[in-house]
């Protein structure tokens, strides 16, 4: 990769990505909503694997420099799922969330400087480190999110280093692809079966209830996910990857105003001070790029 030292996040990218927090939060939303979360996550990723089949035929294929980074993506994502749900196994919805997202745009601006040769600005660098904390901070609302159990922690911080390495991983991808939609489309393709054959086995006896009763919310999560990771895949194409990431972590504070004014959780005092903070940490990096 070319090295830089300062990637532009265009006016343009800066909308997408803004888009795909708001997907990526109502999402989010559906899922803890939706009762079993292995189904609906399998199911999500059904939905996408469908449309990403749909996709295949109407875009160029990925070049094959790609697809190493396809397949690694695939185990990334995997791994994803599996400390996701660990996490929320363990721990409380409100504590990993933050703690998985807040951790890792810092891990995917080392990444992105290792491996795809962007270095930012400093000033960019420290807009993305304190919305990072701002974001992270979320998870101490209420108490540490440990509560003299490590596995919360744990498997919250081995979700994150997972975020940023399918992230670092796909921004390189899709710049190797030549055709960023058909990466899209060959990226949910595959990555649906992992996760749908490990809940066709688990959960087989329940499945078929599960969706007669849940089917709206599994499709309208499905149909959000595609939106939220297509345009950060997208973004990335022309974008600095962490400017992107941390950009796109702004969905966890649209994930808590949702959760205020659609599921009657409390925002609070210190939710609008982190709130704040993100936010200031976004202009920040904003302004150097």
């Amino acid at each position: 990769m070319t090295e830089t030292t300062a990637a532009l996040l265009p006016t343009g990218v800066i909308g997408l990505v803004l888009l795909a927090a708001i997907l990526h939060a109502t999402w989010n939303a559906l899922v803890k909503i939706g009762g079993d979360r292995l189904i609906v996550l399998a199911s999500v990723n059904a939905v996408a694997a469908i449309a990403g089949l749909l996709m295949i035929p109407l875009a160029a294929a990925p070049n094959p420099e790609s697809w190493p980074y396809l397949a690694l993506s695939v185990a990334f994502h995997s791994a994803y799922y599996f400390f996701l749900l660990k996490a929320y196994e363990s721990g409380d919805f409100s504590h990993v969330y933050p703690l998985a997202r807040g951790s890792a745009p810092l891990m995917v601006l080392l990444g992105s400087a290792w491996f795809a040769g962007e270095y930012l600005p400093p000033i960019a660098i420290a807009g993305i480190g304190i919305a990072s904390i701002g974001i992270a901070s979320l998870a101490f609302d209420g108490g540490p999110p440990w509560r003299r159990d490590p596995r919360p922690l744990l498997f919250a911080v081995a979700t994150g280093v997972s975020i940023a390495s399918y992230t670092v991983v796909d921004g390189v991808g899709v710049r190797h692809s030549d055709s960023p939609f058909g990466y899209i489309g060959w990226l949910f393709a595959i990555d649906g079966l992992p996760i749908t054959l490990v809940a066709l086995h688990l959960r087989r006896r329940l499945i078929r209830s599960y969706l007669h009763n849940e089917w709206r919310h599994c499709i309208g999560a499905g149909i959000a996910s595609i939106g939220a990771y297509g345009l950060v895949i997208y973004a990335m194409n022309s974008g600095a990857i962490a400017a992107v990431s941390a950009l796109r972590e702004t969905s966890v504070i649209i994930a808590a105003a949702i959760g205020t004014f659609a599921l009657g959780e409390r925002f609070g005092r210190r939710r609008i001070i982190l709130a704040t903070i993100v936010t200031t940490g976004i202009l920040l990096m904003h302004s150097a790029l």
